[in-house]
């Protein structure tokens, strides 16, 4: 199912304590195989602090049904 270009995320950073909307281009969703190894991150528009914060199921559904890039972290034995 195709994505708008328009869809927009609202975000907030803990350095600045800015608010803003992102477009899905400006994050990243990384899922790993537990909750401390998924997340999403972004950079501040305004602060330009990077910023990583801890994604749940509901989180993830949303950011990869808006088109954000998601990457799948392997364990490795």
């Amino acid at each position: 199912m195709p994505v708008p270009a328009a869809v927009r995320f609202r975000a907030a950073c803990p350095e600045c304590r800015g608010r803003f909307e992102l477009a899905a281009g400006a994050l990243r969703l990384a899922i790993g195989a537990s909750r401390r190894t998924t997340f999403y991150t972004f950079t501040c528009p305004q602060c330009a602090a990077p910023v990583r914060k801890p994604a749940g199921e509901r989180i993830i559904e949303l950011l990869t049904g808006g088109g954000v890039r998601t990457l799948r972290l392997h364990a490795t034995p």
